[in-house]
């Protein structure tokens, strides 16, 4: 991408025209003339010239980029946002472009020269979204914004004629923005066999003088452009500027006023006159409001064909054009308005249907414009916009909860022994204190505490083991020396042991 700066030219040029803005002014100029898939384009290599020469001369800080691709123009006009950002919100933000551009399913697209266009599909892929463009722009805060698209020449790309509408689409210019195009929604531009495009080349002459407001000069370019082309060709714009705007500070010095063909009051005592009737032009001011067809139908009366001619022309109202068809009848200007008439219902028609974006948006569309060349479109817009509200509006079936106990899921032994584990390591164990500095425990008692037991050893075969003292009256006998004496068995032995073991020892 070729990226160069007209800024040493830019105080000579400036002294010449009297330019002497106080805002900061920043443009960006594409043109794109080297198609790589299709024939070149020999102006809008000349037009972006020119242009920045007229910018240039008019205080602003030009970019040119000429014969961008895709990616190029991507990063041209992301990196002319972030200047425009730099330079504050009292910065003027201007963009021109000259080239191809299309419209897909009502979105308008520029084209890069590198674009190899050969389906739908193709065109959001390889080409740079107008609306991209305007946004942007509009992201960043700034004084005025100002589109000028110098683009709807025939479509190049064969391939897809059967789902691209003619020209352009209609596009409604954001708070503080003012779109112009060289000719008008759903009409195709002629690239001129001049140095310059018709468009170009009036608004460069239009453009240089002092004072002229930037949407009064748009007026004049629409009827130069109008009488140039035999009304093949009348420029459009967009506008919802909030603030004043002349390409060159001054006084206009033209002959005609700034307001020539709005200004004109109606004869006096007839309906419409007086301020409430009349065309209000608000210089470089808001929208003012839509005239209704009676209104213009009071002024244009007292004119003659002509002069009512180019006021419509230059004023571009539906209202006004109705109007016009109700008075005046002779060709060739009738005629010429009637197909402006008759293609600005059908893209005003349009652009509401893609608005709305629902089935009946389309279908009105199609039954009140079968034939047209964007009747195709409309049949494959109402399929998506159908299919769309079928997967919206099916319910989706759910099952009823069931309310019945949940099935016992087995439990594996390991997890039982884990828990049973765990269980038992987290019981508390309660444990007694020994305290070792407490006093000894007594000594044993000595000392008998009940009556002496004899312990003795038995002898097998005979002896006598002396027993203590008998415990009832039917106890052994008691000797000579007080000791009892049990019965003696056959060997000689005692008959019985008290507390003896089966071996005789006592305990």
């Amino acid at each position: 991408m070729a990226w160069r700066m007209l800024t040493v030219a830019a105080l000579g040029a400036s002294v010449a025209f009297g330019a002497a803005a106080a805002e900061p002014r920043m443009a960006l100029v594409i043109g794109n003339s080297a198609y790589q898939a299709v024939a070149e384009l020999p102006n809008p290599a000349n037009d972006a010239k020119a242009m920045a020469e007229l910018l240039t001369a008019a205080g602003f800080e030009v970019a040119t980029a000429p014969d961008l691709g895709q990616a190029e123009m991507r990063r041209a006009i992301g990196d002319f946002a972030a200047r425009v950002a730099e330079k504050g919100q009292d910065t003027v933000a201007l963009v021109f472009y000259a080239g191809h551009g299309l419209q897909v399913d009502g979105e308008n697209f520029l084209v890069p020269v590198d674009a190899r266009i050969s389906r739908e599909a193709d065109v959001p892929l390889q080409t740079v979204r107008l609306a991209d463009v305007m946004n942007a722009l509009a992201a960043v805060p700034s004084k005025t914004r100002i589109v000028l698209i110098d683009a709807c020449r025939n479509n190049p790309f064969s391939e897809i004629n059967k789902v691209v509408g003619r020209g352009l689409a209609i596009v409604d210019a954001p708070a503080g923005s003012i779109v112009s195009y060289s000719t008008a929604p759903g009409s195709e531009a002629e690239d001129g066999a001049g140095a310059n495009s018709p468009y170009t080349g009036a608004l460069l002459t239009v453009a240089k003088e002092p004072g002229v407001p930037i949407e009064q000069a748009f007026k004049r370019v629409r009827y130069a452009v109008h009488q140039a082309t035999a009304g093949r060709q009348t420029p459009w714009e967009s506008s919802s500027l909030t603030t004043d705007f002349a390409f060159f500070p001054g006084v206009s010095t033209s002959s005609a006023p700034v307001v020539a063909a709005t200004d004109t009051k109606p004869p006096a005592g007839k309906a419409g006159g007086g301020a409430a009737g009349q065309k209000v032009a608000a210089v470089g001011g808001p929208r003012t409001a839509v005239r209704s067809v009676d209104s213009w139908r009071n002024e244009l009366k007292a004119k003659s064909q002509f002069e009512a001619y180019e006021q419509v022309i230059r004023e571009d109202s539906l209202e006004a054009y109705q109007a016009y068809l109700q008075l005046f009848s002779a060709a060739p200007f009738q005629t010429r308005v009637r197909e402006i008439v008759d293609r600005r219902k059908v893209m005003v028609a349009w652009y509401t249907a893609v608005t709305v974006n629902t089935p009946a948006s389309f279908e009105l569309f199609m039954t009140q414009n079968p034939g047209t060349d964007l009747f195709g479109t409309a049949q494959r817009l109402f399929g998506r916009a159908s299919n769309r509200q079928i997967a919206i509006a099916t319910p989706i079936q759910i099952a009823a909860p069931c309310i019945c106990a949940p099935p016992v899921q087995p439990t594996r032994r390991e997890l039982r022994r884990t828990e049973r584990s765990e269980k038992k390591s987290t019981k508390t164990v309660k444990r007694t204190t020994v305290r070792d500095d407490g006093p000894p425990p007594p000594p044993p008692h000595a000392g008998p505490s009940g009556p002496p037991i004899s312990i003795g050893i038995g002898i097998i075969g005979g002896g006598m083991i002396p027993h203590g003292p008998s415990h009832g009256p039917s106890g052994p006998s008691v000797g000579p020396s007080g000791h009892s004496h049990g019965p003696v068995g056959p060997s000689g032995g005692s008959g019985g042991f008290q507390r003896g073991s089966p071996m005789g020892l006592g305990r």
